[in-house]
């Protein structure tokens, strides 16, 4: 199909899913320097950006590297359910 020929809809359907979400959350490193990895210096405060759909907002502050992982990503409020345990499975690899 060429390109031209594509139907608006389907058009409209590819870009969103290569678009970032509205709500999406990042850290940024708060400090001197140039941006680095969040392992380099995990002390450091982080700025906790939003992105509003055209541009990254700022949303809030925290201390380091954990606060801003546990801000991101809050724990569910019911503990997850225990996996069952695996069965040895038979083969050649396996000893008796």
């Amino acid at each position: 199909m060429n390109p031209e020929d594509e139907p608006l809809a389907q058009w409209a359907a590819r870009r969103e899913g290569r678009l970032r979400k509205p709500g999406e959350l990042k850290a940024v490193t708060l400090g001197a320097g140039p941006q680095r990895a969040a392992h380099v210096n995990p002390d450091a405060p982080r700025l906790i950006l939003e992105w509003d759909g055209f541009a990254w907002q700022p949303l809030a502050t925290v201390d380091n590297y954990a606060a801003a992982r546990a801000y991101m990503n809050p724990m569910p409020a019911t503990p997850p359910t225990p996996r069952q345990p695996m069965k040895k499975a038979p083969g050649r690899h396996r000893k008796p």
